[in-house]
């Protein structure tokens, strides 16, 4: 491997990696469940081998869009979430997220809300942080 291979983005690896040990999927399963809502006649967009190579860290060819959609499908992930790792590490587009990709999730779900929606996630988050304040204050 180059110094230039080693030394790139893995973003979308490490989401992809991550994801399938949240749902315990092996390659084979995330293979053939990676198919395109918008063109399920295609069938799975994505092998086996190159997601393996592509949570190795190895060189790939840089995914289609319908590829990326077929993958956030298969990993049950918002498109935005895949989008934007494969921006992160295809063209070097950096964001700061956290180490496991739970902001990066967040952000992407809370894109795909209405202003309802929204307004439900903030009240949640200030239930949480009255909570944590109180915790910290020792009230709790």
């Amino acid at each position: 491997m180059t110094a230039e291979e080693t030394m790139r983005r893995t973003d979308l690896g490490d989401l992809v990696r991550t994801r399938m040990e949240q749902l315990g999927f092996g390659l084979r399963t995330l293979a053939a469940a990676c198919i395109d809502p918008d063109d399920p006649e295609a069938g799975p967009l994505w092998t086996r081998g190159t997601l393996e190579n592509l949570t190795k860290g190895r060189v790939i060819k840089a995914p289609t869009p319908e590829q990326l959609h077929a993958l956030a499908a298969g990993l049950e992930l918002p498109r935005t979430a895949v989008k934007r790792a494969a921006a992160a590490q295809f063209l070097g587009l950096v964001e700061h997220w956290n180490e496991n990709h739970d902001t990066r999730v967040l952000i992407a779900r809370i894109e795909e809300l209405d202003k309802e929606g929204i307004a439900e996630l903030d009240e949640i988050a200030q239930i949480v942080l009255r909570r944590r304040a109180r915790q910290s204050s020792g009230q709790e």
